[in-house]
């Protein structure tokens, strides 16, 4: 299995343009939206300022996108390519092969939180304690597995054909509703609270939460928690329904 998440980890380096929009893009965007903000202004109703909000926002947005997109296109390609019946005939487990993909797109995961941090810092002078930094990388990062998991079940549920259309809704839902791209507040009534029980929001609201010195919520906990056992248990169940189908 450590081979596979070399194999997997050299593939994504060599590809450019998922680097671009993994790790580069977020920064892109967060100093587009947070360009023209003064230093001082808040975001209504979070307490916090512009620049800080929406470090959280796109770090957390670079690390979905990481996940997402690289694992769903990539495992229904391979599919259909005969590359995962390979893999079978070797002693690599099923289990091994879902881990591989979720590790490697993990691990790529991190230099787009790390970038968008140094950004922040660097051009929007974003300035927290040394404990605040290390537990936005940690939870940001390990929440990147729930969305991992649910780049596993697009993969296996999907064609190569039909993989990219389903995943861009799906990506760019859960970044505009769940607040990734503007504050949910802004949003008709109605809309928050639908956007307040998405994981994306979950997973944006535990980084804002460390950033105001707090404990995050019970209720976002919960959501990552039983979002990351849905979209495994599903992975975990397309995979074994293709299994019978090979």
């Amino acid at each position: 299995m450590n081979a596979l998440i070399k194999l997997e980890l050299t593939r994504a380096l060599r590809n450019k343009k998922f680097l671009f929009f993994s790790v580069l893009y977020p920064s892109l965007l967060f100093l587009i939206f947070g360009g023209s903000a003064g230093a001082n202004e808040k975001v209504s109703g979070s307490g916090l300022t512009v620049a800080t909000y929406l470090m959280v926002s796109m770090a957390s947005f670079g690390a979905l996108t990481a996940v997402l997109m690289g694992n769903s296109e990539r495992i229904a390609k391979e599919r259909e390519s005969g590359w995962v019946r390979q893999l079978r005939l070797t002693t690599l487990p099923g289990r091994g092969y879902v881990l591989a993909k979720t590790a490697g797109a993990a691990v790529v995961s991190l230099p787009s939180i790390i970038v968008v941090f140094l950004v922040a810092a660097a051009v929007k002078d974003v300035r927290l304690d040394a404990w605040q930094w290390l537990a936005l990388t940690g939870v940001i990062w390990a929440g990147s597995l729930v969305f991992a998991a649910l780049g596993v079940a697009i993969g296996y549920l999907a064609t190569g054909d039909a993989v990219r259309p389903i995943t861009m809704i799906i990506y760019f839902g859960l970044s505009l509703l769940g607040g990734l791209w503007m504050p949910s507040t802004t949003f008709p009534q109605w809309l928050q609270d639908i956007a307040k029980w998405l994981p994306t929001h979950a997973y944006a609201a535990v980084g804002r939460a460390i950033e105001q010195s707090q404990a995050p919520t019970a209720q976002d906990i919960a959501i990552l928690a039983v979002s990351f056992v849905l979209f495994a248990g599903g992975a975990a169940w397309l995979y074994r329904k293709d299994t019978l189908k090979a």
